[in-house]
């Protein structure tokens, strides 16, 4: 084997994790529970493999709750590259944090439980949201439609609102008005008031 080449078991064990995950975040999002068998049926891959990766079902629950905070942090950057610093925020808002919370009800009940359990959630997943949001507050100061000096955390509390839409109600449009009120609140001019 060569330097920095990598192991073809590892890029396996890879695979099978993120297999293991995908897996996983489906049954969470459909049944909000954690069946192990189930969940190795899926991924194909074997029930001891599932165990091997995550020896408990919290530990499972946390890896796929860090795993979609991931997703929602990692495409800050790509909306930045491909859109204004506005419509960023309100993509990534509506499209992916709305959409996130909506499709995620189970799991945001298996987290409950698992860390009601075993203890608090992972401070970092919490920091990395506030540092999404910062990024994108941060592209809407350089570009002038938003005031300076805004909290992050603020905002995303503010966003917060977006837990207490029916998932199965008209969550599009009401995620739309919610943008709107918290952009009219971080917005510069007084023309985006109005």
């Amino acid at each position: 084997m060569t330097t920095g080449s990598v192991s073809p078991r590892r890029a396996d064990t890879r695979r099978n994790h993120e297999r293991i995950l995908v897996a996983a975040a489906d049954s969470l999002a459909k049944s909000g529970e954690v069946s192990f068998n189930a969940i190795a049926k899926q991924a194909g891959v074997g029930v001891g493999t599932v165990y091997r990766h995550f020896p408990t079902p919290e530990a499972l629950i946390l890896a796929v709750y860090q795993r979609e905070v991931r997703h929602l942090v990692d495409i800050v950057p790509r909306l930045l590259e491909t859109n204004t610093p506005e419509q960023a925020f309100r993509t990534w808002t509506s499209d992916h944090l709305a959409r996130y919370m909506m499709t995620k009800r189970g799991l945001a009940n298996a987290l409950r439980a698992a860390t009601s359990s075993h203890g608090e959630l992972p401070a970092s997943a919490y920091e990395a949201m506030i540092g999404a949001v910062a990024t994108l507050l941060k592209a809407n100061v350089e570009a002038g439609t938003v005031r300076a000096g805004l909290d992050p955390e603020t905002v995303l509390r503010g966003l917060g609102g977006l837990l207490y839409l029916d998932p199965s109600g008209d969550w599009r449009s009401q995620t739309a008005s919610l943008t709107d009120l918290l952009w009219r609140g971080m917005c510069t001019d007084e023309s985006c008031r109005n």
